[in-house]
C-alpha cells in the first residue's frame, strides 16, 4: 500500500471546472499505471480515467470529452482536469496506482477528495 494524497476537491457550479491532484513521496508515478475512481452515495464505484505507464489512456463514457488525466513528471503528480461539470459528477474522487492487463486495476488508494457540483 502506497500513501497517496489527493487535493483540489470542492464545491463548483454546473458548467464549472476543477482540477484534482495526487501526490506521493513514496513512489515515482511515471513508472506506474494510475487511475481515478469516484463513488457517490448509493452508486457503485466507477473508474473515471486511467493512464498506463506506456501512455494508454481511457475514460468512462460519462466523462469523455470533459475530463483529462495527466502526469507532471517533474513534480511527480497526477492530475484530473474536470471541465463542464454536471451535478451527476458529484462524488468522492480517489487517486489510485496499479497495473494494466487489458483492464486497469488499482492496488493503492488515496483517502479521497469530495467534489460537489451544485448551484
Amino acid at each position: 500500500q502506497v500513501h497517496l494524497v489527493e487535493s483540489g476537491g470542492g464545491l463548483v457550479q454546473p458548467g464549472g471546472s476543477l482540477r484534482l491532484s495526487c501526490a506521493s513521496s513514496e513512489i515515482v508515478f511515471r513508472v506506474y499505471s494510475v487511475g481515478w475512481f469516484r463513488q457517490s452515495p448509493g452508486k457503485q464505484r466507477e473508474l473515471v480515467a486511467f493512464q498506463t505507464s506506456g501512455g494508454i489512456t481511457d475514460y468512462a463514457d460519462s466523462v469523455k470529452g470533459r475530463f483529462t488525466i495527466s502526469r507532471n513528471n517533474a513534480e511527480n503528480t497526477v492530475s484530473l482536469q474536470m471541465n463542464s461539470l454536471k451535478p451527476e459528477d458529484t462524488a468522492v474522487y480517489y487517486c489510485t496506482v496499479g497495473g494494466y492487463r487489458g483492464d486497469y486495476y488499482a492496488e493503492s488508494w488515496g483517502q479521497g477528495t469530495q467534489v460537489t457540483v451544485s448551484s
